[in-house]
């Protein structure tokens, strides 16, 4: 049997595996139906806690519901790391990502985790072709909407595009959230986030995440609605972005200045696992 915890911030949910004393291997169908939420655990995101790499103090793994290995995820950081603040006492830990190093520290109730500079570059998100990643036209044959004539993408050490719509074009992420995810115009598919700018201190943002599908809550998600919404003047340095499960403050002042994002974590219980019988 194997050991996990499953925790959830604001509502987007993982099952957390601590392979730091006993190896945890997982591949790609172990990760798909420890995920299912009828016939495993259910969760959006499996994730495994590795020791310390390149001089952080952990290493995080990170395994969308299909099964895939992708590179960063805001809000099982925040997760894992007040697991260690829990375990050491301290109130700042790094943690390596494959899509880079993040150091996350304790904030009263709350975790912040520093998500590195974005990246604006279309060969790093990456896309097909330059465009002027601020806003360009994404075409979609038989859709004639709006937003997708002036999209945003960046890398917040995974990919994303950024659509603003009004408030009812919110419920287009669950139609029109896996057609952008796999457009060839995102070589390495894309995270999609729909946003609706409330002031410049509040957005409402609904995401589909690659991978995955519709989620309560993305932390990168959240932090990539609130750096296209500065960069094209919508939005303050400092905003609140309202999800389905909760609301995350973002900030990020500009240029090569870092994205800070801060959010509560919740344990909702502990259990054991038999990894062979799942997938047997």
């Amino acid at each position: 049997m194997t050991a996990f915890l499953k925790m959830h911030g604001l509502g987007n949910d993982f099952v957390v595996f601590d392979a730091r004393k006993s190896p945890v291997s997982l591949d790609r169908a172990q990760a798909r139906a420890i995920a299912d939420r009828r016939l495993g655990i259910g969760c959006d995101q499996v994730i495994v806690i590795e020791g310390a790499r390149n001089g952080a103090n952990v290493a995080m793994r990170i395994f969308n519901s299909d099964g895939g290995e992708v590179e960063s995820c805001g809000n099982a950081a925040r997760c894992v790391a007040q697991l260690l603040f829990n375990e050491s006492g301290r109130d700042s830990i790094s943690m390596e990502t494959a899509g880079g190093a993040l150091v996350c520290r304790a904030n009263g109730a709350s975790v912040t985790v520093d998500m590195g500079t974005p990246s604006f570059d279309w060969r790093a998100i990456p896309l097909r072709e330059e465009v002027e990643t601020k806003s360009f036209a994404l075409e979609i044959a038989g859709i004639d909407l709006p937003a997708l004539k002036s999209v945003s993408a960046l890398s917040v050490g995974n990919p994303h595009c950024v659509l603003f719509v009004d408030e009812q074009g919110l419920g287009l992420a669950q139609s029109l959230g896996p057609i952008i995810e796999h457009h060839p115009m995102f070589p390495e598919r894309t995270n999609v986030e729909f946003v609706h700018v409330l002031t410049p201190n509040r957005i409402r943002m609904r995401v589909w995440e690659r991978g995955v599908g519709v989620t309560m809550a993305c932390g990168t998600g959240a932090c990539a609605a609130a750096v296209a919404a500065h960069r094209r003047g919508l939005a303050a340095a400092r905003t609140d972005v309202i999800l389905d499960g909760g609301t995350l403050t973002i900030e990020w002042n500009g240029g090569d200045a870092p994205v800070f994002m801060t959010g509560p974590t919740a344990l909702s219980y502990r259990g054991d696992i038999d990894l062979e019988a799942l997938t047997r």
